[in-house]
């Protein structure tokens, strides 16, 4: 229950249980204060609209506000660490991909080079040239001696022409003889022709790789790889049960059946290079070093971790799209040399007191030299 008087044209007061409360303005446009909260209230015709002005309890509104953004903030959050969980895995599984697929790069074999044909003189040039000569001194307008000049400048051109591609062809048959004779040294493997060249082929090679010697048609090549964590990711992607993508811990024994793949491979990269650039070479013995460290003097520690001997005949017809490169050493490989550790598979470096040509071959390698030429 309550009452309302009207003051004046404009203004009104209202008594009620809430109150006395009193409404000044227009109906069009008319402020409400007193009991509650203040108001503004506009209407025309039938209809009105009413909004609260300030003060107030807005503690639910804000604390809904707040619980919604930190709901939001909690999901983009969520999201972002997918995202990166995503590429993380992407690039995990690239690295492991790699390493299981080393072993299958081809490798054109070497043919019999060839010097590429001459490029032909300048004809015009050679004609611009004695025609400027031919014509010093004739005026514009003495026709019959501008022909005759012209006409012997087109003389001097062909013979001109004909002295550089003879020239060329010459200069084009020396370097053939010389390619020639580089491919029978090639092919006759003459050690100093057949080092330079692979040496040179190698340059690119991931995995620094240097031949050390060669002797009849057997070559000898040391390959330098790296220590594990240098190659082989701690983590692996997988799925949860709940088929959500998680990176989990690799288990040290299938770490080191990853860093095994990747040696080999290096290893069958190196010997299937060799000896395709080197047609003449029949066998090659590898050495694959490590480098563990520093003694007390500041040298690089070398060690041996694999040792095999492979002849060309060997790697014939084997299915390098299918087979992996730990398998594909053991089964081609004569002399292997390869020390495990039996609970991890770990690589353990070789012991050299028995192989004396294998340790002189090791020591035959500048591992300095090796390291910093990549």
């Amino acid at each position: 229950m309550g009452f309302s008087i009207k003051l004046a044209p404009g203004v009104r007061i209202r008594a009620s249980s809430r109150g006395i409360r009193t409404s000044v303005g227009p109906r069009a446009a008319r402020i409400h204060v007193g009991g509650g909260r203040t108001g503004f209230s506009s209407g025309v015709g039938p209809v009105g609209f009413y909004s609260s002005l300030g003060g107030g309890r807005r503690s639910g509104g804000r604390s809904s506000s707040a619980a919604g953004y930190q709901r939001q903030l909690a999901a983009q959050q969520r999201q972002a660490a997918q995202a990166q969980r995503a590429e993380e895995a992407q690039r995990l599984a690239h690295a492991f991909q790699r390493i299981l697929e080393l072993h299958r790069v081809d490798f054109p074999a070497a043919a019999r080079p060839i010097a590429p044909p001459p490029a032909p003189p300048d004809r015009d040039g050679i004609r611009k040239h004695y025609e400027s000569h031919a014509l010093a001194g004739i005026g514009l307008f003495e026709r019959s001696r501008r022909a005759q000049a012209k006409q012997q400048a087109a003389q001097w051109t062909e013979a001109e022409m004909q002295r550089q591609w003879a020239s060329r062809l010459e200069q084009q048959a020396g370097w053939q003889h010389y390619l020639d004779q580089r491919w029978h040294q090639l092919c006759t493997n003459v050690p100093e022709v057949v080092l330079e060249t692979l040496e040179e082929a190698f340059e690119d090679n991931e995995a620094p790789s240097a031949p050390v010697g060669v002797s009849a048609d057997e070559v000898s090549l040391a390959v330098l790889v790296p220590g594990v964590e240098q190659v082989v990711p701690e983590r692996m992607p997988a799925t949860t049960q709940a088929g959500n993508l998680t990176l989990r811990k690799l288990p040290q024994r299938d770490r080191s059946a990853y860093y095994k793949q990747f040696v080999c491979g290096q290893v069958l990269v190196t010997v299937r290079e060799a000896l395709a650039v080197a047609p003449g070479i029949a066998t090659a013995r590898v050495a694959v070093l490590r480098q563990d460290g520093h003694d007390a003097y500041g040298r690089p520690r070398m060690s041996c971790l694999l040792a095999a001997t492979f002849d060309r005949k060997a790697l014939h017809g084997v299915r390098w799209q299918s087979a992996d490169a730990t398998a594909i050493v053991h089964d081609t490989s004569r002399e292997l040399l390869l020390n495990s550790r039996a609970r991890t598979g770990e690589l353990l470096p070789l012991d050299l007191a028995a192989e004396a040509a294998l340790a002189q071959l090791v020591a035959a390698v500048d591992l300095t030299e090796l390291g910093s030429g990549r």
